[in-house]
């Protein structure tokens, strides 16, 4: 397995790169984003962990031209700012997740593994909940004749709903299964995309889809048919 660090704080690089190897990993590095982005679009990589805070060119900026070149290689974004909208922007701009400074590398570690593992859903089958249509191999949403423009993650979020119809998700699934690893207990982002679905989905009038379970999750249905509760892992 081999990783690219792309880290400008020497202390931190080298944490990181001993951690690493010691794990068995080969690890390749750079020091701005410029850097980064040559290495990641020139050599084969199984992760990259991404700084935010780079000179050059910001983290962000490079996770969206990777994303921009069609290379899917998941990122863990290393970042300092903890804020939800923070998060989001990260999550936004194509990270697969992030993990906030100072971190303990067995929590870096874990996540990496867990990143590692993630399978890749079905994308060969068209879903239909009510007058909601995706097409999960031409990425394609609409609702009625209204087609409907996601992000990657959205698109993702409203597929793992749309696969589970008329059943309860709680927040914990969702994070794992969208997102591959857990918030801990801080499910703010999922709300936040939750609502975006709903304004790109919801409009003009039309009932709502994803309805809110109190104290749970979410259950995507028609009408108000009572779901029945997904039970975690299954």
């Amino acid at each position: 397995m081999r990783i690219l660090v792309v880290e400008d704080d020497a202390g931190i690089l080298r944490f990181i790169r001993q951690g690493l190897t010691e794990a068995g990993y080969v690890v390749d590095s750079a020091a701005d984003g410029r850097r980064g982005v040559e290495c990641a679009l020139t050599s084969d990589y199984d992760l990259i962990v991404l700084d935010v805070l780079l000179p050059e060119l910001d983290g962000l900026s490079v996770l969206r031209q990777l994303r921009g070149q069609g290379l899917q290689t998941p990122v863990l974004l290393l970042t300092a700012l903890d804020a939800v909208q923070d998060r989001v922007q990260g999550l936004n701009a194509g990270a697969d997740d992030y993990l906030v400074k100072p971190f303990d590398f067995t929590e870096l570690l874990a996540r990496l593994r867990a990143l590692m593992r993630r399978p890749p859903l079905q994308s060969d089958v068209a879903l239909r909940v009510g007058d909601l249509e995706l097409d999960a191999a031409q990425r394609l949403v609409k609702r009625g004749e209204r087609p409907i423009e996601l992000s990657p993650r959205e698109f993702s979020l409203l597929e793992y709903l749309m696969r589970h119809p008329n059943q309860v998700l709680s927040r914990t699934q969702i994070a794992q299964h969208v997102w591959s690893f857990d918030f801990y207990g801080d499910y703010k982002v999922i709300d936040v995309y939750i609502g975006y679905l709903r304004r790109k989905i919801d409009r003009h009038g039309a009932s709502s889809m994803i309805h809110t379970v109190r104290g749970v999750g979410y259950s995507m249905r028609c009408g108000e048919t009572e779901p029945s509760y997904r039970e975690q892992g299954k």
